[in-house]
């Protein structure tokens, strides 16, 4: 890999021994170009505990596990530091170390979440990315890599990618981050808009809606969309009239604060152009509305 981290202790101990004793990784540290260490920002002792659980010290013991989440990483220390992470945090975990051992996995079974790097070897991850988001939609990926240029960021997301993290990243932040875009996956469209009437099929054009199987189609069709994709497309059928500003639309699909800077639903309204232009070319459906916002054309 371009980059490589070694996990371990400041006094060069073996993390992972630390971690089967009785604590979770503590530290990265970046051998390129200089050793540095990062521990994470909410620590105190440079040890990472849990953010859910102050002070912990043993492994997850509660009465379920929870979700299934993939790591698909081919640096064994990263992969490892990362499958003990969130052991402790009491996630299901598999590991793969290549694009085409992580799509096998998949098809055994979806993960409600997967982490990605990009330079695996065999498929690269925006391979993977790509094959993920036809194969099993409902799984939400985040990018976990070196690149830290805005176009490789963008790209992914028009792919479908959930979200992203830059290494090296700090663990309470992954956490976090993790902890966001499940509790985001685990809503059904209606779920995301209790307030309005729930409406067996949304029509516009030759564009229908099946919210309650989450299905669309261009005359006849499908269209496949990712899941905010599809929620964005249904919050405008849903009032095809209303101008929805940016600050809308993302407070609506993503349940967070728009802050105004993020590019995240410019992004996704112009992947949905493009999805419907290639099954209706001469047709247009969304309208910029300049200086506020979208409708339905």
């Amino acid at each position: 890999m371009f980059l490589r981290y070694k996990a371990g202790n400041a006094d060069g101990g073996n993390i992972f021994s630390d971690t089967l004793r009785n604590r979770p990784p503590a530290r990265l540290i970046q051998t390129w170009p200089a050793d540095r260490i990062f521990v994470p920002s909410h620590s105190t002792d440079g040890i990472p505990y849990m953010p859910h659980r102050p002070g912990a010290t043993k492994k997850y013991t509660g009465d379920t596990m929870k979700e299934y989440i993939l790591i698909a990483e081919d640096d064994n220390d990263i992969s490892q530091m990362l499958s003990d992470l969130l052991t402790y945090g009491g996630y299901r975990i598999r590991q793969a170390f290549s694009g085409t051992e992580a799509l096998l996995y998949v098809k055994e079974e979806s993960p409600a979440a997967m982490i990605l790097d990009l330079m695996l070897p065999g498929l690269s991850g925006e391979q993977v990315l790509s094959a993920i988001k036809t194969e099993s939609p409902q799984t939400a990926v985040i990018v976990a890599s070196a690149k830290e240029d805005v176009g490789t960021r963008i790209s992914l997301l028009r792919q479908g990618a959930d979200d992203y993290l830059t290494k090296p990243f700090d663990t309470g932040e992954l956490l976090a981050r993790l902890e966001a875009v499940l509790r985001r996956s685990r809503q059904t469209p209606l779920e995301a808009f209790p307030d309005r009437p729930a409406s067996p099929v949304l029509r516009y054009k030759d564009l229908a809606m099946y919210p309650e199987d989450f299905s669309a189609f261009v005359g006849d069709q499908e269209l496949s969309l990712t899941r905010r994709e599809y929620l964005i497309l249904e919050l405008l059928m849903g009032n095809p009239r209303k101008v929805f500003t940016k600050s809308n639309i993302y407070e609506s699909v993503w349940n967070e604060e728009f802050l105004g800077e993020d590019n995240a639903v410019n992004v996704h309204i112009s992947n949905i152009r493009q999805k419907l232009s290639r099954l209706n070319p001469g047709e247009s459906y969304i309208q910029t509305v300049w200086g506020i916002g979208f409708k339905m054309k």
